[in-house]
């Protein structure tokens, strides 16, 4: 496994198992089937329901604790001070853990203000080992980095090879956070998986399509935590080190970058209508 330091010093796998969509029923099997092929860090987050699968597997799958890196978030619903304090005690019970690995803002909605400080609170006490924001565009996230205690380590933002997220990376970078991808996939759209760039520099490696994408992203500096409910695919998810894409290859998927989302933007009011509808 290949890791990044985070601004304060905790390393962080490159590749990660996330559990968005997964039923919270399933997700205790999954995240066995997934530390049982080689991952250690497991992306969950309080909206998905959940975190108790989760925490179910970190107990039963005989890895010490310390192996692990958990990573989960607080919801809009969770949001100030108070409740997103409250919110991280239960997080924390339902991963049966005394600690979180990364704890992270999902949305810049509400008071994230208070939710930060809450974190921050959470970090000083030890029950959290870094803190940092999803979803947040490049003025939140300056907005957020510029006033806060401790800097954000992390950034989780749809990042995929059409939507490389250029000028996040530049500033992220500025800031000392590390840019991590949620959807590597983008959950197939565009014909994701029968892209002919991703497939013909596949066919060199006798890798697929969705192999040559991410270790574009590994690459490319960014952590991934790609989602599967199959076992199989989480291993060819997994065996993405036993090869390097070569500049002009590279090259070649950057040209793929739309520079737009696949799925919704934050400014469209809209979409932050239907946010504020999840609890």
């Amino acid at each position: 496994m290949e890791y990044v330091t985070l601004n304060n010093g905790v390393k962080m796998p490159k590749l990660g198992y996330g559990v968005y969509q997964i039923d919270p029923a399933e997700a205790e099997r999954c995240v066995l089937d997934a530390i049982s092929v080689g991952y250690r860090s497991i992306d969950t987050a309080q909206a998905y329901g959940n975190e108790e699968g989760v925490g179910n597997a970190i107990v039963k799958c005989g890895v010490p604790r310390e192996e692990l890196f958990i990573t989960t978030k607080v919801w809009i619903s969770n949001a100030g001070y108070e409740k997103a304090k409250a919110s991280i005690e239960e997080s924390l019970r339902k991963l049966k853990t005394d600690y979180i690995d990364l704890l992270l803002i999902h949305q810049p909605f509400s008071d994230y203000y208070g939710t930060y400080r809450a974190m921050e609170e959470a970090y000083k006490a030890g029950k959290v080992k870094a803190i940092g924001v999803s979803n947040f565009y490049p003025d939140r996230f300056i907005d957020i980095h510029h006033f806060a205690d401790i800097k954000p380590a992390v950034n989780q933002v749809e990042t995929h090879v059409f939507h490389q997220q250029k000028t996040a990376k530049e500033y992220l970078k500025k800031c000392g956070a590390q840019i991590e991808s949620w959807g590597p996939f983008a959950e197939g759209k565009n014909d994701y998986f029968n892209n002919p760039v991703l497939k013909e520099i596949g066919t060199k490696y006798g890798k697929s399509a969705a192999q040559v994408a991410l270790r574009f992203l590994l690459q490319s500096d960014v952590v991934v935590i790609p989602k599967s409910t199959h076992k199989e695919r989480m291993e060819e998810n997994f065996s993405v080190f036993d090869f390097t894409l070569t500049a002009d290859e590279m090259a070649a998927i950057e040209v793929l970058d739309g520079g737009e989302s696949l799925f919704f933007s934050h400014y469209d009011p809209k979409i932050v209508e239907w946010f504020m509808t999840i609890a």
